[in-house]
């Protein structure tokens, strides 16, 4: 793509997963790129794309008020908003994230992804370590684990990364139009 000096990048990213698709597209889209804890809204006036990614903790998208609690100081302009997590992308699990963090009002006008990232227990801050640990505890009481909760359990014992570069192309097109 040409050089794109209106479109920026903003990403949150606890272990990596959400900063490597953040570099990745800008690679691509030739862009600013800004961590979330340093960009304020009024930073946002100068851009017409604004991409926001970040990590999925439960079902909560890391720092996306950045876009929703700005959202009419940032109307007019292409708004994207990208989510991370070690779940397997499906239509299901991609709806029910996109409406758990976008407000109603504000789902026409903000783009969703999700793409799949990875889970490494070691990265995490001490009070991430501490809430893993207590989904870990509730996985294990599973009385029938589903595959994603095995496959989870094992991850705390072996580090996991699933994202591959070819997960933004719909976000890329979706960009280009």
């Amino acid at each position: 793509m040409l050089n794109n000096k209106k479109t920026i990048v903003i990403y949150s990213s606890k272990s990596g997963f959400t900063k490597k698709y953040a570099q990745w597209l800008v690679e691509e889209l030739h862009c600013d790129l800004k961590e979330a804890s340093s960009v304020s809204a009024s930073d946002l006036d100068a851009y017409d794309t604004i991409i926001y990614g970040g990590g999925l903790y439960a079902i909560g998208l890391n720092g996306v008020k950045l876009i929703t609690k700005n959202f009419d100081l940032l109307k007019g302009k292409k708004l994207v908003v990208y989510a991370v997590g070690a779940t397997p992308v499906r239509e299901e699990t991609t709806e029910e994230v996109r409406k758990a963090n976008i407000p109603t009002e504000q789902l026409d006008h903000i783009a969703f992804f999700y793409l799949r990232g990875g889970f490494d227990y070691s990265k995490l801050t001490l009070i991430d370590k501490f809430l893993m640990s207590l989904l870990k505890i509730k996985l294990k009481k599973a009385k029938d684990p589903t595959t994603d909760q095995k496959g989870m359990l094992a991850s705390y014992d072996h580090p996991m990364d699933f994202t591959k570069k070819k997960y933004i192309e719909p976000l890329l097109q979706y960009i280009s139009k």
